[in-house]
């Protein structure tokens, strides 16, 4: 999934940000409010991390103009300080959950998990579309009982895939919330990869779930496609 991370201190940025590509989460990095905004405004995000402590406006502030201009994308907001009053004020201003620092990174990976299941019809760590599974916790992928490696990107693809069945994705779309802000349109890098992970989950098994929708871009459905 494609996630904002607004956050003023180089170090800890690049350390989530790092830790989060190798989840196989696209993300882009914003050092101030006023940029996280604009940024949350113009991309179809799925997630933000939002520091409370920034240099221009504070991220209570930024959380709430988000909201007011009509962005529903969860928040997860981080902050030092841990008081009952502090929490109470960012959930107020339209956040949906609140890590204290210093934290551990898997505590960080586990409350975004949470947050992006919300809105699914399911609760479950399990995805599935006929006989392939997708374990987000264990990070882990099955058709027909046999297991799939993946790398962190296919993961990525695949999630993606399997959040949205049955409907057709385009490129743009894919390179928008599996890439980050750097991804170029023009490349032909998505083409590539559904490729590879097509030869691993589609390639031996009895139909394709994978197809090409010529001239618009790919759909995951039991029904096949002209391609």
């Amino acid at each position: 999934m494609r996630i904002l991370l607004v956050e003023d201190n180089q170090k800890m940025a690049r350390f989530i940000k790092q830790g989060l590509i190798e989840q196989g989460h696209a993300v882009d990095v914003a050092e101030n409010g006023a940029d996280g905004e604009d940024m949350a405004v113009s991309k179809p995000y799925d997630l933000t991390i939002l520091d409370v402590m920034l240099p221009d406006q504070d991220g209570i502030a930024t959380c709430r103009n988000m909201r007011r201009r009509g962005i529903k994308t969860p928040v997860l907001m981080l902050t030092a300080l841990s008081t009952t009053g502090d929490k109470v004020q960012g959930l107020d201003a339209g956040a949906d959950d609140y890590l204290t620092k210093p934290f551990e990174f898997d505590e960080l990976v586990a409350r975004i998990r949470a947050l992006l299941r919300r809105g699914l019809a399911q609760e479950a760590s399990v995805l599935k579309f006929d006989d392939l599974e997708l374990d987000l916790m264990k990070r882990a992928v099955s058709r027909a009982g046999q297991r799939v490696k993946l790398t962190s990107k296919e993961f990525a693809l695949l999630e993606y895939f399997m959040r949205h069945p049955d409907r057709v994705l385009t490129r743009t779309a894919i390179g928008e919330h599996v890439w980050d802000m750097n991804f170029d349109n023009d490349s032909n890098v998505i083409d590539v990869y559904v490729s590879m992970l097509r030869r691993k989950i589609d390639k031996g098994f009895g139909k394709r779930i994978i197809h090409t929708v010529v001239g618009t871009g790919y759909k995951m459905s039991l029904e096949e496609s002209d391609e």
